[in-house]
């Protein structure tokens, strides 16, 4: 199967060119190795660790603490509920498995998206260079922003924690999570990973490089810390925040890049990025601040997961507030040297030295022309 269409020119097998041009079809292939694992008994059990989740704890209904109070006082009234068990998960080094499994799978993911819905928008529109890679960069990030804060919101009403809002910090009597909250972070970091290697396959010019690995590693960083924390809800709700403004970002990029002319009508946008972020900073302060003042227990613990302590208080809102003043940072930023290279007045004095040297180079090839012509016109009367 192609993702990409191959240039009229087949590069050498493995070369750097044939690598990039078939990427997709060789991570699907490689992809499909550990789902045919399964049908074979001797590789059952590794190719499991890579396309499931590990690290399950069968754990009875009713002793669940994870479970809503509805569910919680149904099984507990019946007799029958103490029998059934259900899965809860810790997170463990057979999830590194896991998520190189599921990185293949966004790598398909982003060479479909790229090949049969934004390669096809550049055919129509016919982007210059300059702004395809733009384009396709807000139109992968939007996609990405808008699936997890559709997803996320889903889990957090399922797990009732934006009715009780209190909650959010509130680490589970047990070090567990849920399928579904484990499967969100698993695919976040996957994707975040993933990003890596595409700027690779994207053949990310050298100049970008750094602004990429930055914007990449942050994200990369604090999922992993918030995963290992187990500051799952907290985490979540922070990172619905954040994307819901960053895929406003993507979109008003899309449309500039494709017309330049919304540019004023959609500028409104840093007011929500800058509400965004104030919401973030609020949040995180209100939960960790004020709902952490309780001193029941000061003492970290490790195998409960208690992080209910002054140094991940200071670290959590350390980190969120570097965060979003580094991302506010990079707004200001970039909005400076759009307006310089925009604004006239900037560029007069450089057009106004242009435009002189011009007209004296101009001048001085018209005078050195005239007095070579008077030079010369003495010896043409002699002849």
């Amino acid at each position: 199967m192609a993702f990409r269409k191959k240039g009229s020119k087949h590069p050498p097998v493995l070369s750097h060119e044939f690598i990039l041009q078939n990427h997709a079809d060789l991570v699907a292939c490689l992809g499909m190795l550990f789902v045919l694992g399964l049908m074979f008994e001797a590789t059952t059990e590794a190719s499991i660790v890579f396309i499931t989740l590990q690290h399950g704890v069968p754990l009875p209904v009713v002793e669940t603490s994870l479970m809503t109070p509805a569910a919680a006082s149904s099984a507990s009234s019946s007799s029958s509920s103490s029998s059934s068990t259900r899965f809860l998960y810790q997170y463990g080094i057979k999830d590194l498995a896991t998520v190189f499994f599921y990185m293949l799978v966004v790598i398909i993911f982003h060479a479909t998206v790229q090949e049969y819905v934004l390669d096809r928008i550049h055919r129509r529109r016919q982007f210059p260079k300059v702004k395809q890679s733009r384009f396709n960069e807000s139109g992968q990030f939007s996609i990405f922003y808008l699936v997890s804060c559709i997803w996320g919101t889903f889990i957090l009403f399922s797990e009732t924690r934006l009715s009780e809002p209190q909650r959010m910090w509130q680490a589970p009597s047990q070090d567990l999570m849920t399928f579904q909250m484990k499967f969100f972070y698993i695919s976040q970091l996957a994707y975040w990973c993933h990003a890596f290697p595409e700027l690779y396959f994207q053949r990310t010019k050298q100049q970008e490089l750094p602004r990429q690995l930055v914007y990449i590693g942050l994200h990369l960083f604090h999922i992993a810390a918030v995963y290992l924390l187990y500051l799952n809800h907290l985490g979540l709700g922070l990172l619905m925040l954040h994307y819901f403004v960053e895929f406003l970002s993507h979109i008003w990029d899309l449309f500039y890049s494709s017309e330049e002319k919304y540019q004023k009508e959609l500028s409104l946008w840093a007011i929500v990025f800058i509400l965004g972020r104030l919401a973030t900073l609020i949040v995180s302060v209100v939960t960790v601040g004020f709902h952490l003042l309780d001193e029941q227990s000061q003492t970290p613990d490790a195998h409960s997961g208690n992080v209910n302590v002054l140094a991940a208080k200071l670290a959590v809102l350390a980190s969120s507030c570097t965060i979003q003043a580094y991302i506010t940072w990079n707004l200001f930023h970039a909005h400076v040297q759009r307006w310089v290279g925009e604004d006239p007045a900037l560029q007069a004095p450089n057009v106004k030295k242009k435009r002189t040297k011009g007209r004296s180079s101009r001048k001085g090839t018209e005078n050195g022309v005239a007095a070579s012509s008077r030079v010369d016109s003495p010896y043409k009367k002699k002849e």
